[in-house]
């Protein structure tokens, strides 16, 4: 291994640490009201927030703020704090929040840490199987310690696929029923399970062979697409252009299915951008 890949895993251990240790406590708090009554409030038609993504994200914060007072913090539902703005974390609390309030059983914390700009290290936690999803950039993707690689799917009438539909679906703009109907009909399956950040775990794990979503926030794809790039997967946007976490839609693969991907993507009429 070169000093390259050495330095970013020395340079941020302790922020690894703290990220999985954050993920895992606020793993804790979701699952101690889980199946129980909670508080929604209705942020739009179809977007929620409980009480429980507040608590989740509140102790997030905490802890941040405690070992890196200065540090700038993005997250889901708190306002902007922009201090240093050369290291800055990416925070959601609770990343399917819906199938939370209706106890359907598949949700994710995840944390990531950005440095001058780049997405160095993030992690995605589930706390209902405990499984840590890992990464840090330059030093492979991980599964609770475990090396992960992504699938050797290579066509895409094999492929296993998923992906997401927006909460604003009634106020117009891009729904991604064209994307979801184009694709059923190439893939060998098509999954919405309804938790981005563990879609593209799910990528670098190789459980599905694609993953894509329109209208999605830099905290729901910072850690989960660093964690496909260093399992060797591909991340774009859906029509193949360099991708970014503020980007609001994602193309993430095995590598091997991108280009067919990236082809049929372009077959969809593009509606209002998202």
């Amino acid at each position: 291994m070169t000093g390259k890949v050495h330095s970013f895993k020395q340079r941020f251990t302790d922020e690894m640490k703290l990220a999985r240790e954050l993920s895992m406590n606020s793993g804790k708090i979701l699952l101690s009201s889980f199946r129980r009554r909670k508080d929604i409030i209705h942020k739009g038609t179809f977007n929620l927030i409980t009480d429980i993504d507040e608590a989740s994200e509140r102790a997030i914060i905490a802890g941040i703020r405690r070992a890196y007072p200065h540090d700038s913090i993005l997250t889901e539902e708190s306002e902007k704090r922009d201090d240093d703005p050369d290291r800055r974390w990416l925070i959601d609390p609770l990343d399917g929040t819906n199938n939370y309030a209706h106890n359907f059983p598949f949700f994710s914390v995840s944390i990531a840490f950005e440095y001058f700009g780049r997405i160095v290290l993030g992690v995605v936690y589930n706390p209902l199987t405990e499984e840590l999803f890992s990464a840090v950039k330059d030093n492979g993707a991980y599964l609770n310690q475990r090396l992960i690689k992504v699938s050797h799917i290579d066509r895409l009438s094999d492929a296993l696929l998923s992906t997401g539909f927006p909460y604003d679906r009634l106020e117009g703009g891009e729904t991604n029923l064209e994307f979801f109907g184009t694709f059923l009909m190439k893939a060998q399956g098509l999954r919405r399970t309804g938790s981005a950040a563990l879609d593209l775990c799910f990528v670098a794990s190789g459980r599905v062979d694609a993953f894509w979503e329109l209208k999605l926030s830099p905290w729901d794809t910072a850690s989960g697409a660093l964690i496909v790039t260093e399992a060797g997967g591909k991340v774009t946007c859906l029509d193949g252009s360099e991708w970014n976490p503020h980007l609001r839609e994602v193309l993430a693969s095995n590598t091997l299915l991108h280009e067919q991907m990236v082809a049929v993507a372009r077959t969809v009429p593009r509606g209002l951008k998202p």
